[in-house]
């Protein structure tokens, strides 16, 4: 019964539920995180005390989606987007599937090859809008694309932000006492993505299959499309993207890569230099939200971990696994669950994770290659449907450009019962093998 009463059960409880009811995730953040600290003791000025010390754990995130949605203004701005667009309506056509498909691989391309994360969805998606709606696509189906694009990749692929995750995990349970490598996490993570791409076709082909109306409304965003030739500042601009790539391979850093690129755009001249202020008020207007959310984000699992629930929750549920292998994979999948839905970043929890999982795993029976798709899956799994989550900000971000789709039901209902579902199976039948 204690365990029902855990502040950080309590507190995601009251985000979920407040979202559900519509109100605003920031908001919402923000109530859950007081009602759980005061229930783990802290008190109102304690609580607050505590959430102004988290907010700079997120920092770095929260400066990278700055920068990345500055980069993102700047392509649309050289017209490089626009050009994008036009060539994947052409490849598309009216090929429902293909149009889901072609996304989900940008997204995809997002997380590995060209790190700009979610800053793309806001600018290349809103355009498509209209022919998402004369293809009568469920905007549900498009939302678990965008999200298995940024899910997937990460876990199982070691380059850009896989590169970073795999490192995250590897470094942590070295710390902790089990000592593996970053190849020995892409070794097993696959198993993860795979379950993700069926949760995938279970979205397109089964549960949003059917046709869905929506009605064509003119943005307020929307420009004067225009066949420009390619030309000296599309140069530039894939020029950025090469620099992007490669400090984000040598610093492992994404406001570096952004920086990095903002830089060659402005002082290639791809970018007017009275042009650069216009520049980073549509990036902080593009994702400034997001990184708000993200930043309070860290300022809740600063809460959560100053109460010292997680620890009770993981030790309230040592005893009910009993040694007994399938009931520790679930329980352990089951806790990153809820303290992932809270936190909503899979790379923030797996600090939190790793030091209450390494030595729990290590007492069931568990190998380190069991041990690391448990804690990936864990860290993974409120992500893909967490209110907080950048994995459904930035699909609700471009797919509501016109109003139509809502954040929770549209996006985080659907990405959470078509990714955690396969997830939660995947590392709990995966584990008794490994």
């Amino acid at each position: 019964m204690d365990m029902l009463f855990n502040p950080v059960i309590v507190a995601v409880v009251v985000l979920c539920v407040l979202c559900l009811f519509k109100l605003n995730v920031l908001m919402s953040m923000l109530v859950a995180v007081f009602v759980g600290g005061m229930l783990g003791g802290l008190g109102i000025e304690g609580t607050k005390n505590s959430l102004l010390a988290g907010l700079g754990s997120n920092g770095e995130t929260a400066l990278a989606y700055i920068l990345l949605g500055t980069f993102a203004t700047a392509m649309t701005t050289t017209g490089i987007v626009g050009m994008l667009g036009r060539s994947l309506t052409k490849i598309i056509g009216q090929k429902k599937i293909v149009f889901l498909l072609v996304l989900a691989g940008v997204a995809c391309m997002s997380q590995n090859l060209v790190p700009v994360h979610i800053a793309f969805i806001p600018i290349l998606v809103p355009p498509m809008l209209v022919l998402m709606n004369k293809l009568k696509i469920d905007r549900r189906a498009t939302a678990c694309a965008l999200t298995f694009g940024l899910k997937a990749p990460y876990i199982a692929i070691p380059a850009g932000f896989g590169l970073i995750f795999q490192g995250i995990i590897a470094d942590n349970m070295t710390q902790n006492g089990m000592a593996v490598t970053r190849a020995d996490v892409v070794s097993v993570n696959w198993i993860l993505a795979v379950a993700m791409f069926c949760g995938l076709l279970v979205a397109i082909f089964v549960s949003y299959r059917k046709p869905r109306e929506y009605k064509d409304v003119v943005l307020a965003t929307e420009v004067e499309v225009t066949n420009e030739a390619f030309g000296y500042k599309h140069i530039c601009t894939i020029v950025a993207i090469v620099v992007m790539v490669l400090l984000q391979i040598k610093f492992l850093s994404l406001p570096i890569a952004g920086m990095g690129g903002l830089l060659v755009m402005f002082c290639s001249g791809a970018i007017k230099w009275n042009e650069i202020d216009d520049q980073f008020t549509g990036g902080i207007k593009l994702m400034g939200f997001i990184a708000v959310v993200m930043l309070v984000a860290g300022g809740f699992a600063q809460v959560m971990r100053d109460t010292g629930a997680v620890e009770s929750l993981v030790n309230s549920s040592v005893a009910m696994m009993g040694g007994n292998k399938i009931v520790a994979a679930t329980v352990i999948t089951l806790i990153g669950l809820i303290v992932t839905m809270g936190i909503g970043t899979s790379f923030g929890t797996i600090p939190i994770l790793a030091v209450l999982y390494v030595p729990i795993c290590a007492q069931v029976g568990f190998s380190p290659s069991a041990t690391i798709l448990l804690i990936a899956a864990a860290a993974a799994l409120g992500d893909a449907g967490s209110p907080a989550s950048d994995s459904t900000l930035g699909p609700t971000s471009g797919l509501n450009a016109d109003g139509q789709h809502d954040h929770i039901w549209d996006t985080c209902v659907p990405t959470f019962l078509h990714y955690n579902i396969p997830l939660m199976l995947a590392a709990i039948i995966g584990s008794q093998f490994l």
